[in-house]
């Protein structure tokens, strides 16, 4: 009688001699292994089609019924058969994973290109622009930089930002510029906001040292350009027609005034906080007496809303301006 015989994912055919109606369950293992090529001290397990295992008890009446396909496993095939199928699952597994990742993998590269090449491009410029060597010396020096040189980095920034990409520099431009400033400083980097540049620039409200230092240049030049020979040299910034004085300490204008404004959206240092307001008292009063503007003290300064303290600051410099 032929028998049908698995092992592993081999079929073959094994011929058994019915002695007397019986079928030795004993001389079937020999063939098997001998079919096979099993080490000869193997130890079978025979199973049918329904994953029922088959015994030498019930072997000779089962193979009287016909058509029996039996599959055998041995101690061998579970470290040999079973790891290579599970190798073959394992490599399965890991090319879908490769698939499924290679997207993102391939997107993080591409990041991680943009913010070396952003770095080394901060780098090339401050190493070629007057003072640009200051700015590297001093957090070499420190590991930090004070306002007046960050001030000054930002116009070395936006000056060449000007001469490569003319006045109105794309966002992703802006946004490479704000990348590298914090990749080669990285104490300049804010931890508590999304990115740790937005206090460089902030692609979603347009603010930030490098949009702040951008529109004081435009400015500059909608002036220069709006002004005919006859035309007098003495311009009056907008508000109101008195002129409010505090002698309270260094008060910022300008450009440095808005750079601060813009540090005091991001930053969540209370005593940096403190100082930035009290730098700021003289365009807030402006501000504060301005019609037109006053109703957005607390959208310019939304410090007031969320730092204890500060309405106290606020009331001590007005008493020392009466």
């Amino acid at each position: 009688m032929l028998v049908q015989v698995k092992y592993c994912e081999e079929k073959k055919y094994v011929k058994l001699n019915e002695v007397e109606g019986h079928f030795n369950f004993g001389q079937f293992s020999e063939k098997v292994i001998e079919r096979f090529c099993l080490p000869p001290d193997v130890q079978l397990t025979f199973k049918d089609a329904t994953g029922t295992e088959v015994d030498a008890e019930i072997f000779s009446d089962l193979l009287g019924q016909g058509n029996v396909v039996l599959t055998v496993f041995s101690n061998d095939e579970f470290s040999d058969c079973s790891r290579s199928s599970a190798s073959d699952l394992s490599f399965s597994s890991s090319g879908s994973t490769i698939i499924m990742d290679e997207v993102p993998r391939k997107k993080l590269r591409i990041e991680d290109l943009r913010s070396m090449s952003a770095k080394q491009l901060i780098e090339d410029v401050l190493r070629s622009k007057s003072g640009g060597e200051e700015v590297l010396q001093e957090y070499q020096t420190t590991e930090t930089l004070t306002d007046a040189t960050r001030r000054q980095m930002v116009n070395i920034l936006v000056a060449h930002m000007i001469d490569n990409h003319g006045h109105l520099p794309t966002k992703a431009v802006r946004e490479d510029y704000a990348k590298g400033i914090v990749m080669l400083f990285p104490s300049l980097r804010d931890p508590y906001s999304n990115k740790g540049y937005e206090h460089f620039y902030d692609a979603a409200s347009n603010t930030g040292y490098i949009s702040w230092r951008l529109k004081t240049v435009q400015r500059k030049i909608r002036r220069r350009y709006a002004m005919s020979p006859n035309t007098s040299t003495d311009i009056s910034p907008r508000g109101p027609n008195f002129q409010r004085t505090v002698n309270v300490e260094r008060q910022l204008d300008g450009s440095a005034c808005q750079e601060a404004i813009s540090l005091l959206n991001h930053t969540t240092d209370k005593s940096l906080i403190f100082q930035k307001m009290r730098e700021t008292f003289h365009y807030r009063q402006k501000l504060v007496n301005d019609p037109g503007r006053s109703d957005n003290i607390l959208s310019t300064f939304p410090r007031f809303l969320d730092t204890k303290g500060l309405v106290s600051l606020v009331r001590c410099l007005e008493w020392l301006k009466t």
